[in-house]
């Protein structure tokens, strides 16, 4: 099964649980599966048009999905799959 790391912001939703492992083919049925488990997830993964919300990136062994294949980048068992808020920053 993938592996899925969850970021700290998540993990209130995942029993605290850093990492977690979810049976999915692709990316879009690894959300699906996720909030079958962990209520709440996707609502923070995606908006309500279904699509990633922008400051959230995943990444499947390193590779970001909107330079693979999206929602619809297949998994196979040894993947792993980082979830990644992005950090907002600078100078004032």
């Amino acid at each position: 099964m993938p592996s899925v790391r969850i970021p700290t912001p998540l993990r209130k939703l995942t029993a605290e649980k850093d990492e977690v492992s979810v049976s999915a083919a692709n990316v879009g049925e690894l959300i699906e599966t996720l909030e079958s488990q962990f209520p709440g997830i996707k609502n923070r993964l995606c908006d309500e048009s279904g699509n990633l919300r922008r400051f959230i990136n995943l990444y499947v062994n390193n590779e970001d999905i909107r330079f693979l294949n999206g929602k619809e980048t297949s998994l196979k068992e040894e993947d792993v799959v980082s979830i990644i808020p992005a950090i907002a920053g600078g100078l004032a």
